[in-house]
């Protein structure tokens, strides 16, 4: 029903303007080519997988359109705009989150506060204010509070109950609930999720995938998802682009992924390709 549904909502979603456009995309490490002219484009709208082996770019991919690294060549054009080369907290004020493989909480935290750490970018900014606690500054203290709460709420009211609880006595799943809720503090238009079913079992693989698509729903967000578990993608996704050994060697909605020879290959080996 989901990968239905996702192949039923594909043409209005790349019919849409194009949101993220990555060109010729090369990030080299010394002698080593991670990334070899990938090309992307993504659609406002659209939950769009990069899959591929182990070792094949997609973190740095990630790390590059969020300026964790500048890129060696190639632009990334957010929303028009040249993004490559940004720092990071400039292109989270544009409009683009993220979350990591290995979940980055502030364990000593509460969950309250590990969301509010989310919205840092939308408090006034001027040392003043936050050092006298002008009122400017508490009430959009206030404001954060009551909107990490909301957010807290996406998840269900059992998220909420636990705000006062240090993030280091939450289960693997809930962690990646208040990982995600801190990045929709930002207000972003982008989300990119690398690996957000990793570590779970059946169940909570199921309720993540039904609150990713509730994010693009309820968020009007766009997704740019790495995702190991081929199920979750080709159930999910309105696009998929497959990298291997740093290049991209296919791209197409699901059941053209599933069907492709040197997606075969790459996977499971030459011999399952030709069989």
């Amino acid at each position: 029903m989901a990968q239905e549904q996702a192949t039923a909502n594909s043409p209005t979603h790349d019919q849409a303007p194009s949101l993220l456009q990555i060109n010729g995309l090369v990030q080299r490490f010394g002698g080593l080519t991670a990334v070899d002219g990938v090309d992307l484009d993504i659609r406002k709208g659209q939950i769009y997988s990069v899959i591929g082996p182990n070792g094949a770019g997609k973190t740095t991919v990630f790390n590059v359109i969020t300026g964790i690294y500048k890129p060696s060549a190639g632009q990334i054009l957010f929303d028009g705009t040249q993004v490559a080369g940004m720092k990071p907290d400039q292109i989270v004020r544009r409009g683009i989150t993220r979350t990591f493989q290995n979940i980055r909480l502030f364990n000593n935290m509460t969950v309250l506060e590990n969301v509010l750490v989310g919205q840092h970018t939308r408090l006034p900014g001027d040392v003043v204010s936050a050092l006298f606690r002008l009122p400017n500054y508490r009430r959009a203290e206030r404001r954060a509070e009551q909107r990490a709460i909301e957010l807290l709420g996406f998840f269900g009211q059992g998220m909420i109950e636990r705000k006062d609880e240090y993030a280091a006595n939450l289960s693997y799943a809930e962690r990646r609930r208040v990982e995600i809720a801190r990045a929709l503090g930002s207000s972003p238009k982008l989300m990119l999720l690398d690996e957000p079913t990793a570590g779970m079992n059946d169940a909570e693989t199921a309720d993540a995938v039904q609150y990713i698509q509730r994010l693009r729903r309820e968020f009007n967000l766009t997704i740019l998802l790495i995702e190991h578990k081929l199920q979750v993608t080709m159930g999910i996704s309105d696009r998929i682009a497959v990298l291997d050994y740093g290049k991209k060697i296919a791209e197409g909605v699901p059941a053209e992924i599933q069907r492709n020879e040197r997606v075969i290959e790459a996977y499971l080996g030459r011999k399952a390709a030709v069989e």
